[in-house]
């Protein structure tokens, strides 16, 4: 079963390695939907949502929410951002009986990207 949690987070960036208007200094109240993989617990769950919003609030909201994501990661496109958000979460989430199994990350409402760890095999 898959179980998805929605979170967001206000920061700014610009892209290092991009010629446009995006290579100037902006910002995104990016979405982040987080999908995880399992089956049912003792408590008929996947994982507790109190507790998977406590491992993404620690490991990535408390870190990218209203930071200059340059700092952080190189040339932050929507992509490179889920890229980082899965390998600060992957090894958290599998430690809960259950596996990392999506993250999107939405710039706006209708431009974003999504990654399930294909880079990382």
């Amino acid at each position: 079963m898959l179980l998805k949690k929605i979170f967001k987070f206000d920061a700014a960036h610009n892209l290092t390695k991009y010629h446009g208007k995006c290579e100037k200094l902006h910002g995104h109240t990016y979405k982040l939907v987080v999908t995880v993989k399992g089956k049912l617990d003792e408590q008929d769950m996947v994982i507790d949502f109190a507790l998977l919003k406590d491992i993404v609030q620690k490991e990535v909201i408390d870190i990218l929410d209203h930071a200059y994501l340059n700092d952080i990661i190189e040339n932050p496109t929507a992509e490179n951002i889920a890229k980082w958000i899965w390998q600060r979460l992957y090894d958290k989430i599998k430690a809960q009986n259950c596996t990392l199994y999506e993250i999107e990350v939405w710039e706006t409402e209708d431009s974003g990207a999504v990654y399930r760890g294909e880079d990382d095999d």
